[in-house]
């Protein structure tokens, strides 16, 4: 039997132990990491089946790690862990993509069920494309947002749920969402002051 390989990261090692332990059992080899910004890098640089992350982390939180781990390995699939206060944030991580979520407390059972799920959703599903492919919507936004309060507001409160009325794919929504200027340049072209202020804004609310 090969041997599956499972990352996770979170801030508490109380998590990393538990779900170590209990992945260790179901015949996983496991590597964690306390940091998020460490966790980004050994799932960028390692080879795993699955990603588990805390969504708020201190220094970059679990919808970064989402983002830029499936911008560079679309069909890795990634858990979110979350507490209570972040479910909500969790539900919308899935619209962005990632393959499930985990709330704190879990059972092994819970955590076992999401893993193989998500696992075998990978197997079967094609990965979004994690290119801009709409271009004149993401534009459309990013003006929008520069000049309607209303809007950027709702933006800041309500993340991805402020966009279901956009044609916009989920890799394009995290990138507006987790304010990823340079990505978004390297595709349209530079952007105004006006979208790159809100686009700061937005990345730095920390409010997943």
């Amino acid at each position: 039997m090969n041997t599956k390989h499972a990352l996770v990261i979170d801030d508490e090692q109380i998590v990393l132990d538990s779900v170590s332990r209990i992945l260790t059992e179901d015949a996983y080899e496991v590597d964690t990491s306390l940091s998020g910004r460490e966790g980004l890098a050994k799932a960028l640089e390692g080879k795993y089946e699955i990603v588990l992350t805390d969504i708020r982390m201190p220094d970059i939180g679990g919808m970064r790690v989402l983002r830029d781990v499936k911008r560079a390995k679309p069909s890795l699939p990634v858990v979110i862990i979350t507490g209570y206060a972040t479910v909500r944030s969790a539900v919308q991580a899935m619209k962005l993509g990632a393959a499930d979520y985990l709330e704190k407390p879990f059972t092994p059972d819970q955590l076992l069920k999401a893993v193989r799920s998500a696992m075998e959703a990978a197997t079967t599903q094609e990965p979004e494309e994690q290119a801009i492919v709409h271009k004149d919507v993401l534009i459309k936004v990013l003006e929008r947002a520069a000049t309607d309060k209303e809007f950027f507001a709702d933006l800041i409160e309500q993340a991805v749920d402020a966009l279901d009325s956009y044609e916009l794919t989920g890799p394009e929504k995290l990138a507006l969402l987790t304010g990823d200027i340079t990505w978004i340049e390297e595709q349209i072209g530079p952007l105004t002051k006006e979208q790159r202020r809100w686009l700061d804004l937005r990345r730095s609310a920390e409010i997943w």
